[in-house]
């Protein structure tokens, strides 16, 4: 790939160093940039130098002509034009051949959430009878209880839970730190699994620092997760899939709908932008409209 490999690591050292990116971040931009030099060398461009605008708009052709999602399209052009704006400030290109190449507008998808009555339907097809049953109690009312990530969650040490406080500590995008409250449902079932399930689970094991494990002893990982979520689902009478995500919409639509403000959620959520946030009030907003039409004698 010609020069390509020696300025894409100079790249991911500084997203890792100096902009402190997670993991997840680096590995998605080191997939695009490679994407779109594999799709230049079909076109003899070995050379960082020698792309041109044209060849951005090829990239975004080929992307629309494999019909990826326009949210995903929109990442990869975002990922290579801050790729260029980098190689531009380290004076090692002459301009940015993405910096006029048009996003294309995202489609506007409210959260999907549960309503309040689905989640006790959840709640109650957990059975604590059992340390894995009370490691997935203990993981779903967490996660609804905090509105985290689950890539949050999943480092998260049993130090990091303050019984006193309620409070959990999370690190969050770009390694922000924020403390987050829990209630006393997700209080109580944390307790069960730390005093009881956790300690099974770890019989014979090697000591482990995160609070959620598997069922070998081991860190919990964001595919287990899912993979609880939706065994879950599948025992209660609710139908179709639940992605982490669901919880973490759930619990910042069911704030704002019970009369949470909009910065209070922005913190809870660990989100930068207030406009990250503000993609509830339309969910809220949908829900007014459905309870007015339902309602109203005159609707």
């Amino acid at each position: 790939m010609g020069n390509v490999n020696v300025y894409l690591k100079l790249f991911l050292e500084y997203l890792q160093i100096e902009k402190n990116s997670s993991q997840y971040t680096i590995e998605h931009y080191h997939r695009a940039i490679s994407e779109f030099f594999d799709v230049m060398a079909e076109q003899g461009i070995t050379d960082v130098k020698d792309v041109q605008y044209h060849d951005a708009r090829l990239f975004l052709t080929r992307l629309f002509g494999q019909k990826q999602a326009r949210k995903t399209i929109s990442r990869k052009i975002s990922t290579l034009r801050s790729f260029y704006k980098f190689l531009l400030r380290e004076n090692i290109v002459a301009d940015n051949p993405f910096a006029l190449v048009i996003l294309p507008k995202r489609e506007k998808r409210l959260p999907e959430f549960f309503y309040e009555d689905e989640l006790e339907i959840l709640f109650e097809a957990c059975s604590a009878d059992t340390p894995l049953g009370q490691r997935n109690l203990a993981l779903l009312e967490l996660l609804y209880a905090t509105g985290i990530r689950v890539s949050e969650c999943c480092t998260i040490s049993i130090r990091d839970i303050d019984f006193f406080l309620s409070t959990v500590l999370v690190m969050g995008k770009g390694s922000k730190e924020r403390y987050v409250p829990f209630g006393s449902k997700a209080a109580a079932a944390l307790k069960l699994y730390i005093g009881d399930g956790r300690k099974k689970l770890l019989e014979g094991k090697p000591n482990q620092d995160a609070l959620f494990v598997n069922h070998r002893g081991g860190p919990l990982t964001a595919r287990g997760v899912r993979t609880i979520l939706n065994g879950m689902i599948e025992k209660s009478s609710l139908t179709g899939k639940i992605h982490p995500h669901k919880l973490r919409h759930s619990f910042a639509t069911h704030l704002l709908n019970n009369g949470a403000d909009m910065r209070t959620v922005q913190e809870l959520l660990g989100h930068a932008f207030l406009s990250s946030t503000q993609i509830y009030t339309h969910v809220t907003n949908e829900k007014l409209k459905k309870t007015y039409m339902a309602h109203h004698p005159r609707a």
